[in-house]
């Protein structure tokens, strides 16, 4: 085996003397001067073998690195462990553990306590310096949370668009002024499934896409209403059997409920709407039976105008809850809006309530989705 630092065998007297090709072996500074003459000799030298090389890092446990710098610090394991509230054998084998991932020692332990090696004060410099910029980072993800930017796309109904949100925007705002807002309502389809692009989506029925995360708000209570002149007109029904004869607007199944009693009348809307403003509309013009909101049908605009129908029987509620993709903790600007809403939604701050009490007119926020209007 050749080990030379100046002249080079030929290729030519390699294979005279049958000389397999044979990769060097010297320090890493030799094999750096090889590499840089372009000698053909040098691409059997490149590489050292496998025993002579250093040894891997393998990939370091922070924690460890912790640990490190608490026992540099305090001088000693047991001093470390006070502060890390740690039991002394715990700051002991991390340290080992380091030091065999490191392959180097950077500890020389003695009965007078520890002292740091001139790799371990190498070493330790560059780990200080490492947990600061982890806590700067932090720092920085602290604040962008306690101040969220960016925008943010919403999609909702478009009555809670209208009736919920617009009045809450300009206070929601002021709050994260750094935020934009999107709003893109629906109202086509009751059952609509949530877009890849929206932030957050809200839904009113059962959601089907279970890998989204859901956060449920207070639902809406609804209650049947008609104008005074068409009961005097019409009569009032007294059982949900009788809504049959009646003219009635609204879409999908009326499922009522008293007590434990669940009936869903075989009703023919002579007016297909699952909007609750043109039903109200509808049935303070005299048109007919309609379902309305608890808390739209107190408006005191509009309550002098309107007459309970079958006050015992309760229309299915409307549930409203929020999905989203990533865990709201994770998006301080998904975080944000989620709890703003919070503190209004179903409560006497709620905007639809118009300064009104909200008793009745909110469910439990813990109901079950409802599987349709």
């Amino acid at each position: 085996m050749y080990r030379m630092l100046g002249q080079f065998p030929s290729i030519h007297s390699l294979a005279q003397h049958s000389v397999a090709p044979v990769q060097y072996c010297g320090s890493l500074k030799e094999r750096r001067q090889i590499n840089e003459t372009g000698h053909p000799f040098a691409q059997f030298c490149l590489h050292a073998p496998e025993s002579q090389k250093a040894p891997q890092v393998k990939d370091l446990d922070l924690n460890d690195i912790r640990t490190f710098v608490a026992v540099a610090q305090a001088g000693t394991l047991t001093a470390a462990a006070r502060e890390l509230q740690l039991p002394t054998s715990t700051v002991s084998r991390a340290l080992t553990r380091l030091e065999k991932r490191l392959g180097v020692l950077v500890v020389q332990r003695g009965p007078r306590g520890l002292v740091l090696t001139d790799s371990g004060k190498e070493y330790l410099q560059s780990c200080r310096h490492a947990l600061q910029i982890l806590r700067h980072g932090r720092d920085l993800l602290e604040n962008r949370r306690s101040s969220p930017s960016g925008l943010i796309k919403v999609v909702c109904p478009v009555t809670m668009a209208r009736d919920l949100l617009a009045p809450l925007l300009k206070e929601f705002l002021g709050r994260y002024p750094d935020l934009r807002v999107e709003i893109e309502p629906y109202a086509a389809d009751w059952d609509q499934e949530p877009r890849e692009d929206a932030d957050v989506f809200f839904k009113l029925l059962a959601p089907k896409d279970s890998l989204r995360h859901v956060r449920p708000y207070p639902g809406t209570a609804r209650g049947l209403f008609a104008s005074p002149g068409y009961v005097q007109a019409s009569s009032s029904p007294v059982t949900p059997e009788e809504l049959t004869a009646h003219r009635c607007a609204g879409s999908g199944p009326w499922k009522l409920s008293r007590g434990k009693k669940i009936v869903a009348p075989n009703i023919v809307f002579q007016v297909v709407t699952s909007d609750p403003t043109v039903a109200l509309n509808l049935a303070v013009s005299g048109f007919g039976i309609v379902i309305l909101p608890i808390w739209m049908a107190k408006s005191p605009d509009v309550r002098k105008h309107l007459t309970p129908i079958l006050p015992q029987w309760t229309p299915e509620p409307i549930t409203l809850c929020a999905l989203f993709s990533t865990p709201s903790r994770l998006t301080p600007k998904v975080q944000a809006l989620l709890d703003f809403l919070a503190e209004y939604i179903g409560t006497d701050r709620d905007p639809r309530l118009k300064l009104n009490p909200g008793k009745g007119c909110f469910t439990d926020r813990l109901l079950a989705p409802t599987s349709g209007p």
